[in-house]
């Protein structure tokens, strides 16, 4: 008896300690779930107070901010979905007395440039007593300069990085390594230019001839807006247009630019409204994450770019 009494008090004692130690191990689940719901419920007050003096700031008369930075891609940040959107903000609000470009970029698609343009052409006839200005920083190439074109001045730092006016179709060729490797190359079109340019075929003359015309074109484009832009300030000559780049220095001597300054120079001296309010749309992570994973789906079922890409250059 006296060994049945001992164990089933043994066991007593190991099912209310196993209990206790469920009920710790419960009680510690509960306290985590409720540091990170305080912690969700903190950082989502810090996002409403900064959203709140943002507005705030916007009470006042200000000097607006759209950031043009990065390549200028459909997916990208710098796309043209996001700063017309951006544009169009600042060029609404009753207290904006000028708006800044700031650019940082090295150009990109001639399409998503070019919806960009049109839309602050349109917005200047909307708003047609309200300045805009691009401020250069780093670099305002290609694309980043057709974007630049339809401001009232261009201001640059001496050393920022100006031009690239052209345009920009490459790929590669593999058909010597083929033949080298024995690999045949074998593709079926339902048009004989349906395959245009395809890298892995020796080169058509009439294709060559082709794509070279659609470079003429878009590059005529390019030039036809800095001449609108620019105007008589521009001092043309045979190299301009030929998608060289140049300082920012030379640029003010070539027209191309107006003169140095920094946004805050702009603002405080040009527009006289020194309070500077940003209109960029920024990603938040979950925007960004959700980019990121498209383009890799995209990427990984094999509707990416082509081996052709054509772009500002």
């Amino acid at each position: 008896m006296g060994d049945v009494e001992t164990n089933w008090e043994r066991g007593v004692i190991e099912k209310l300690a196993l209990e206790a130690l469920q009920e710790q191990r419960r009680s510690r689940r509960w306290g985590i779930f409720f540091k990170l719901l305080t912690f969700a419920y903190l950082t989502l007050l810090l996002v409403l107070l900064f959203d709140w003096q943002r507005t705030e700031a916007i009470g006042g008369k200000h000097t607006a901010l759209v950031e043009v930075t990065g390549v200028i891609d459909a997916r990208g940040v710098a796309s043209a979905e996001n700063l017309t959107g951006a544009l169009q903000s600042a060029f609404k609000d009753k207290n904006t007395q000028g708006i800044i470009l700031r650019i940082n970029s090295p150009g990109g698609s001639p399409v998503q440039a070019g919806i960009i343009y049109d839309e602050i052409q349109r917005l200047r006839g909307l708003y047609p007593n309200t300045p805009m200005y691009a401020v250069v920083e780093d670099i305002c190439a290609s694309g980043g300069y057709y974007i630049a074109s339809a401001a009232d001045k261009i201001y640059v730092d001496k050393a920022s990085l100006i031009g690239s006016i052209g345009v920009i179709l490459d790929q590669f060729g593999f058909v010597d390594t083929m033949g080298k490797l024995g690999v045949e190359r074998r593709v079926f079109t339902s048009g004989e230019n349906k395959a245009f340019l395809d890298p892995f075929s020796p080169l058509d003359p009439h294709q060559v001839e082709h794509a070279k015309g659609l470079l003429r074109d878009i590059h005529q484009q390019f030039i036809d807006v800095v001449r609108k832009g620019r105007g008589k300030r521009l001092k043309e000559s045979p190299e301009l247009f030929s998608g060289l780049i140049w300082t920012g220095a030379k640029s003010i001597d070539l027209g191309l630019t107006d003169g140095f300054g920094s946004v805050d120079y702009v603002a405080r001296e040009v527009i006289k409204a020194e309070q500077i309010v940003d209109f960029t749309r920024k990603e938040n992570l979950a925007e960004r994450l959700a980019r990121r994973f498209g383009a890799g789906v995209m990427q990984a079922f094999g509707f990416g770019a082509s081996g052709a890409s054509l772009r500002w250059r």
